[in-house]
């Protein structure tokens, strides 16, 4: 067959077709772009890319250097001209200016909120647990701070866009510096100054690659100590974390701790949190809707899932175990769920709400396998999330006697071998753990004894909580009806989706929440944590005292002040909105493949469908500005 078109100017031969002929002397007479005749040949020329309209003139050289530059693709040229929308309030005077705060509510109760004043009095008498409200444009906004900025945990989707945001709003008479390495950097003094060129290269890109990131906790006296020095020898005025929950729990006590006589007048250092996490547990209702990141992590994610989808209807054969990242809630399972509509969803909220053992998931599994079967559809996909095994309430058990357990005996448990660790564990616990334990296959039993991390979370994602469910479901089906055809593959979809170009909705939320941050800073405020509320009705800046958030948990042992993660809630629209299909879902193919995410077109301005439906709103599209 002729090759008529190529990816570069190519040659199309001068015999051909009679449509071809007529091409060609409609060339020759109107003259068409990129169409040139040489020696009787047509040749047509590429199309020219309106994003690089000099492409086709590049010599060797410029060539080269396209070829070589970092961060440098068609697609990351074109996110970085994306017009980014900022909330009104912002933009009140006629051109982008900080705002003042005032007192707009007050946070949902602690239930520790005792213990919280008593270890944290200073912050706690500070916002008196008083949310704040954007006001007027803030014209007395103070000039010459030095703000210090880090990420703290893993990556997310828009965080190059909140830096963007504060230094915009900080404007050229206030310095912004980046902290290299997260919180780690921070007790280096790794700082480094961050100009409007850099912030030109980073808006609208993916992951945390200019300021990179660590979960350093933050906690000893040592530590303390290191961060006061850095406060001093750079002369900051202000730090601004951007992180989860963990990381905001990590803000709250150095905004304490910072709280006063770190400079020479006696004054101190202001926090200021920002959340991050494409979980989506850092949430709190109308005053925190979602955290950054959720957004394009699901997004991508639904995508996979939807393209897998696609795989098991032409395939055939397969059932696909998909797990999702996500520690501890199951909002994004539900979100891609609720994209892309699988025969099974697992919700680990729902389990520990029913009381489901593993061997009843199981079961479950097993008979939509067979429902499924009996009408000759012998494939599906199964979505987990990432944090079930904490929440069947006999692994929950064993895993919290264990985090003791191991916290307590940490040197005679490093003496040993590792193949000889589970059954010295198994001697210091309970019987019934020690009992449920030693029924695990190897390869989990490996996991839950592996090493916390700094926050005493166990790594849930090392655990291959897909592959226990094959390996139970396929023994359980054998027992059934062992003449059901059951072929499997598993996946676990986690880092795929935290470094991704933001979307459209992540992009202008986390700008906006880098403008409320740096406006508090220039407020005077501290202990805070930025947010943006009323995300489909033009947006609002917000900010929520991070001591009102502080719950009591149990981590490495002992009590430790935490924010505490949100969870999927039963009566939930979303979730109710979940129950109602999730059966027609099972009983047939009726999945949905999203596509990937959209800059432009029709998905381009879609909220999160939970997001949507838990606040609400009366369309899917978020407005901001």
């Amino acid at each position: 067959m002729w090759t008529l078109f190529r990816r570069s100017a190519g040659e199309v031969p001068p015999l051909g077709a009679a449509w071809f002929f007529g091409f060609l002397a409609y060339g020759r007479i109107f003259s068409v772009p990129g169409v040139t005749f040489e020696g009787g040949k047509c040749r047509i020329a590429p199309p020219i890319n309106p994003l690089m309209p000099h492409q086709n003139s590049m010599n060797p050289n410029e060539k080269q250097y396209y070829g070589v530059k970092p961060h440098n693709s068609l697609f990351e040229q074109a996110v970085r001209q994306l017009p980014l929308p900022t909330c009104a309030a912002f933009t009140a005077s006629g051109a982008l200016a900080p705002v003042s705060f005032v007192a707009g509510g007050n946070v949902p109760e602690s239930r520790d909120k005792l213990r919280v004043a008593e270890a944290f009095p200073l912050t706690s008498q500070a916002s008196g647990s008083t949310v704040l409200k954007a006001a007027a444009t803030n014209a007395a906004s103070k000039q010459g701070k030095r703000v210090a900025v880090l990420f703290s945990g893993g990556p997310a989707p828009g965080g190059h866009n909140v830096v963007c945001g504060i230094k915009r709003i900080l404007g050229e008479g206030n310095t912004l510096l980046g902290v290299r390495r997260g919180p780690k950097g921070l007790l280096a003094g790794d700082l480094f100054e961050i100009t409007e060129t850099d912030v030109g290269n980073i808006i609208n890109t993916g992951g945390f690659d200019f300021l990179g990131s660590d979960r350093t906790k933050i906690k000893t006296d040592k530590q303390f100590a290191q961060v006061r020095e850095t406060c001093i020898k750079h002369q900051l005025d202000a730090i601004v974390i951007i992180g989860g929950d963990d990381s905001n729990t990590n803000a709250a006590v150095l905004a304490e701790y910072l709280f006063k006589g770190i400079k020479a007048d006696g004054s101190g250092v202001q926090v200021i949190g920002v959340p991050k996490t494409i979980d989506g547990d850092l949430q709190i209702g109308a005053l925190l809707p979602i955290s950054f990141g959720y957004d394009t992590a699901t997004k991508v994610y639904a995508e996979l899932v939807g393209n897998i989808l696609q795989d098991s209807r032409s395939s055939l054969k397969y059932w696909h175990f998909v797990k999702l990242m996500g520690r501890s809630a199951s909002h994004v399972t539900l979100e891609v769920a609720l994209q892309t509509q699988p025969a099974i969803t697992i919700v680990s909220e729902e389990i520990a709400a029913k009381q489901q053992s593993l061997d009843e998931i199981v079961q479950q599994i097993a008979q939509a396998v067979m429902v499924r079967a009996a009408k000759g559809i012998t494939h599906g996909v199964v979505l987990i999330p990432e944090g079930l095994i904490e929440f069947i309430p006999e692994m929950n058990a064993l895993i919290a006697e264990l985090n003791d357990v191991l916290a307590k005996n940490v040197a005679a448990c490093e003496a040993r071998a590792e193949e000889e660790r589970p059954a010295f564990v198994q001697t210091l616990l309970s019987a019934h753990n020690a009992e449920l334990l030693a029924s695990l296959p190897d390869y989990i039993v490996k996991m839950l004894l592996a090493e916390r991390d700094s926050h005493g979370n166990l790594q849930v994602s090392l655990i291959p909580t897909e592959q226990l469910l094959i390996d139970m479901t396929a023994r359980a089906l054998k027992k059934l009806d062992a003449s059901i055809p059951f072929a499997t593959q598993n996946h676990f979809l986690g880092y795929e989706g935290r470094c991704g170009a933001p979307t459209l909705f992540d992009a202008a939320y986390t700008y906006n929440l880098g403008l409320t941050a740096g406006s508090l800073i220039l407020d005077g405020r501290t202990g805070y944590m930025s947010t943006v509320v009323q995300l489909s009705s033009g947006g609002m800046p917000q900010a929520i005292p991070l001591v009102g958030l502080l719950n009591i948990e149990r981590r490495h042992g002992h009590d430790e002040f935490v924010i505490e993660k949100a969870l999927v809630k039963m009566d939930s629209p979303a979730m109710k909105y979940f129950e109602d299909y999730r059966a027609a879902w099972a009983a047939d193919d009726r999945f949905t493949s999203p596509g990937p995410r959209q800059l432009w077109g029709p998905t381009a301005a879609q909220l999160p469908m939970t997001v949507a439906l838990n606040s609400g709103a009366d369309s899917l599209d978020f407005r901001i500005g």
